[in-house]
């Protein structure tokens, strides 16, 4: 997707949610710096969005990545990002969620 990136990982028991955004985010980066754009730099957003499923979600959450193309034709990246805080009772301050 042009404007972000779904990655289904197991954690390790070692490292947080944080430090691996962090690592994914720092590599990813570089690669496409190097790769790619030589002239300019590519960066992330500031943020990221982390959701856990258990592990009978898994193949649904596996579905959902391969075909979120045509799931984003029905529904925005903010659509779809506010309609699971809401759902899921999150607070959150919109201000804060996008950059």
């Amino acid at each position: 997707m042009p404007d972000h990136a779904h990655i289904l990982l197991e954690l390790s028991k070692t490292i947080t949610i944080s430090q691996t955004i962090q690592k994914i985010k720092g590599n990813s980066s570089k690669w496409i710096n190097d790769e790619f754009y030589p002239n300019r730099e590519f960066s992330w957003q500031a943020g990221y969005g982390a959701f856990s499923i258990g592990r009978s979600g898994l193949k649904h959450a596996i579905r959902y990545i391969q075909n979120q193309k045509k799931h984003h034709e029905q529904k925005t990246l903010k659509e779809e990002f506010l309609d699971l805080l809401n759902k899921y009772n999150v607070d959150y301050d919109e201000r804060y969620l996008w950059d």
